[in-house]
């Protein structure tokens, strides 16, 4: 059985109508990572930044550097809803 995912997990992060300070420039970008810490939508966050390739900001806890490298070191992933929530994933519209 697949695990259901909605894109309506924004509505539900701590960072909902914060959308500027999770852009922060590079030395802010701790103090907005601490904001994804403990947030219920952190790895849909993730799964989301990942899986679209987002370049910019701080998402499920993220840097777009850090990003960048685990993309980088683990190129064979094409799901990475699937590997965060560690089932196969069937996408709501």
């Amino acid at each position: 059985m697949a695990m259901q995912y909605n894109d309506d997990w924004a509505l539900r992060g701590k960072c909902r109508g914060m959308a500027d300070a999770l852009f922060p420039e590079a030395s802010e970008q701790k103090r907005a990572r601490l904001l994804c810490s403990g947030c219920p939508v952190q790895r849909e966050c993730l799964a989301e930044a990942l899986d679209n390739r987002i370049e910019w900001g701080v998402w499920g806890g993220m840097t777009e550097r850090e990003r960048r490298q685990l993309l980088r070191q683990r190129s064979d992933v094409t799901s990475w809803a699937s590997v965060l929530f560690g089932k196969k994933v069937a996408k709501l519209a």
